[in-house]
């Protein structure tokens, strides 16, 4: 009998006529019924419809500090089911809690997410090598950047549209986007005194170890300046250079006496490298015609701690 008189009136509701009172009087919803939360006992159909439907209109609100975004359930791509809740709360039992269905449409629940992200968004500052301070590597700071935790918000608003309950605010959860270089993390930077014969390799901001080396003699002396790693060689040939004084030289493959031992670290300086020496009594000289000469096991060592693009700083200290 009831789900006939609601029948008619939702036909009828449907073509616009009026529903003919023929003396019935319109059912009630049990006292203490639920739609979504939302009590509805004691009501008719459609005072009840309306009741859940505008409460389930109600904006979603989100905040950050004193800012606060309303956005609509439609907006936010969300419907419910009210009418056939409805129908169900006039046959339920006094007190039962109704569920409504509502679907959710994330796709356009992300993009509200990433309209309030484009606002917050900043991005994390690396740290930036500079130069030398005091002979040790000097940096910009690094700064944290932030974003909105997207996946958080979109679970917080789907979780709020799936209710009626629109009486609490949302905060706008934000998270902190960690730069990738820091001074802890930057990597080797190596720092080769040219007057002092003295290699010293960075960590960052951190000296890890300090080689002895020899440098450049007068005549043909090590670059100054800023450099970095381009080439990396393990038992590598020595080509002679064109150069006045090995036009007469032959190349020497790896082995015992060749004159860049066992590794060679090539620079962006043209012909100039960092490499092992068999003439380990040259160390702490300006003997070499260029290059920076290590002890053979002191090259093997440093080679396995840079790369190529590793920043190297020659200055005259």
């Amino acid at each position: 009998m009831v789900h006939r008189i609601l029948a008619t009136i939702l036909v009828a509701s449907a073509f616009g006529a009026a529903v003919p009172a023929a003396g019935v009087p319109l059912p009630q919803i049990p006292h203490g019924v639920t739609v979504g939360g939302v009590t509805v006992g004691g009501l008719t159909f459609e005072p009840a419809r309306a009741k859940v439907e505008a409460r389930f209109d109600e904006p979603i609100r989100v905040f950050h500090n004193d800012k606060i975004w309303h956005a609509s359930p439609a907006t936010l791509g969300a419907s419910a089911t009210i009418q056939d809740a409805i129908v169900r709360a006039v046959d339920a039992k006094r007190g039962q809690k109704i569920q409504l269905r509502v679907e959710v449409d994330r796709a356009a629940v992300r993009r509200f997410a990433a309209r309030l992200d484009r606002k917050y968004h900043r991005p994390a500052v690396d740290a930036k090598l500079v130069g030398l301070s005091k002979l040790a590597p000097s940096f910009t700071e690094a700064k944290p950047g932030q974003q909105v935790a997207k996946k958080t918000l979109v679970r917080h608003i789907v979780q709020a549209l799936r209710s009626t309950w629109r009486g609490a605010q949302i905060a706008l959860p934000l998270e902190a986007i960690q730069p990738k270089l820091t001074t802890a993390n930057y990597g080797p930077i190596i720092v080769i005194r040219r007057g002092s014969n003295r290699l010293s390799l960075y960590d960052g901001h951190s000296l890890v170890r300090t080689f002895g080396v020899a440098t450049g003699q007068s005549k043909y002396p090590t670059p100054l300046g800023t450099f970095e790693i381009v080439t990396m060689q393990r038992n590598p040939w020595w080509l002679p250079p064109d150069s006045e004084w090995a036009k007469d030289a032959k190349p020497i493959p790896p082995g015992p006496g060749n004159p860049l031992g066992t590794r060679w670290m090539g620079l962006t300086a043209p012909g100039v490298g960092i490499h092992g020496t068999p003439d380990a009594a040259s160390i702490g000289y300006s003997a070499s015609h260029g290059c920076i000469r290590m002890r053979i096991p002191d090259a093997e060592s440093l080679f396995t701690s840079v790369d190529t693009g590793t920043p190297v700083f020659i200055v005259s200290a």
